[in-house]
């Protein structure tokens, strides 16, 4: 295929593919047109079956990953843990809307940060919004909260977003390097995020809907607690040995399977739904596709406006484009399509992309699949979600986190030498 027709057609599968996952017609999984899609690039020729296989090689301890994880949140959930963390949100905010929101806010990031964004996402805030009833505060603040915060509070470990280990992959660095160079950014952005949520919702945190209703608290899931423990502690020894980090999350998530397996609490099909092989096959079907796009001038038209160097100003170029471009096509394609460009740049201008794909997409609801699967659930529990009025907050909070992030990660690579 000639490559004006080639760079055409890739472009709009890929644009196909996101419109897609937006909209996901009928409730269709996103793969339902990915994966024919990445079938048509391959069989026109947009992509060469060799590069085909390349992107799957590199992705495929990525998803693996992804997989063990969701199925680990997801026994965390059947233990109790995030019912426990209700509880104590609710006993926290003993009826203050503004105290709920600081609970809420650190929880939301240290799940995010230890069990991924998708957990928050899909597991805490169904119990945030439980949980708002229950203190008898409204309940938008809380769960605006935790849309941004499963991306802005991703910013701290390699396993803390699929972008994130994409990112590990490309920057050479450790994982206790990682998480030391990033942890300055990461407290950085929650901060700011906290003082914009703080002024913006103002009006909701100063009153109460009702008196706080009581109830005996639920007993604290140790055993999943000291299994997460364990596998944090398993991601640092596998990383100073070299072993993948997938393998250790699959070992915690087998633990969490095969206790509630033991006690009847699941199935062996819930264990395989856990892991959403649908959208394990919508990454891999995406990855080929975007990686067409890279191949037929999306690489070189991006070359040519991308900040080289590490200095400040270069950081938060890097930065800035990558959270347009995340917005534009999504956070997963962007870091896919920036991080073969920065990579000899060195970690500096990797972890700058990463503070722009993560803190990014609170701009928009295209801008991370996490923040479509927010809107979704919110619809299935009826609560209203104007695009809007995301996108004005948005306006106001992807800024106002992105930018002290960006100078406290060039604060972190100069104090590491």
């Amino acid at each position: 295929m000639n490559t004006p027709l080639a760079e055409s057609l890739s472009a709009l599968l890929l644009v196909a593919v996101l419109a897609w996952a937006v909209v996901r017609p009928k409730g269709l999984p996103e793969a339902v047109l990915a994966v024919p899609a990445a079938g048509v690039v391959l069989a026109t020729g947009a992509i060469s079956l060799d590069h085909a296989r390349a992107e799957l090689a590199s992705l495929g301890p990525v998803v693996g990953f992804l997989a063990a994880v969701l199925v680990l949140a997801h026994f965390c959930d059947v233990e109790g843990l995030f019912e426990a963390c209700g509880a104590w949100m609710a006993r926290r905010a003993a009826g203050s809307p503004g105290r709920l929101l600081v609970a809420v806010f650190v929880l939301a990031s240290v799940i995010t940060a230890v069990l991924s964004l998708d957990a928050t996402v899909v597991l805490l805030t169904p119990v945030v919004l439980a949980t708002a009833a229950r203190a008898g505060v409204r309940a938008k603040p809380h769960l605006f909260a935790c849309a941004h915060l499963s991306n802005t509070a991703s910013l701290l470990l390699p396993v803390s977003n699929l972008t994130n280990l994409l990112a590990f992959e490309a920057s050479g660095l450790s994982f206790t390097r990682f998480a030391a160079l990033m942890a300055l950014p990461w407290v950085a952005a929650i901060g700011a995020e906290y003082l914009v949520f703080r002024r913006w919702f103002a009006g909701d945190l100063s009153v109460s809907v009702h008196e706080p209703a009581s109830g005996a608290a639920p007993e604290l899931p140790l055993f999943a607690l000291v299994t997460v423990g364990c596998t944090l502690a398993g991601f640092v020894v596998a990383s100073a040995v070299g072993i993948e980090p997938a393998w250790v999350a699959a070992a915690g998530a087998l633990v969490l399977a095969v206790r509630s397996l033991v006690r009847r609490r699941t199935t062996a099909l819930s264990v395989v739904r856990a892991a959403q092989p649908a959208f394990l096959a919508f990454v891999l079907a995406l990855g080929v596709v975007v990686r067409a796009v890279v191949d037929n001038g999306l690489a070189g038209a991006l070359g040519h406006v991308l900040p080289g160097g590490s200095g400040l100003l270069a950081l938060l170029g890097i930065a800035v484009l990558a959270a347009v471009l995340a917005n534009l096509i999504n956070n997963l394609p962007a870091v896919l399509v920036l991080l073969p460009l920065t990579a000899a740049a060195g970690p500096g201008a990797v972890l700058a992309v990463l503070l722009g794909v993560n803190i990014g997409p609170n701009l928009t609801y295209a801008g991370s699949l996490a923040t479509l699967l927010w809107r979704r659930i919110l619809h299935r529990h009826d609560e209203e979600v104007r695009l809007t009025e995301f996108t004005r907050l948005g306006l106001v909070a992807t800024p106002a986190a992105l930018v002290p992030a960006v100078a406290a990660l060039w604060l972190s690579l100069q104090v590491a030498g």
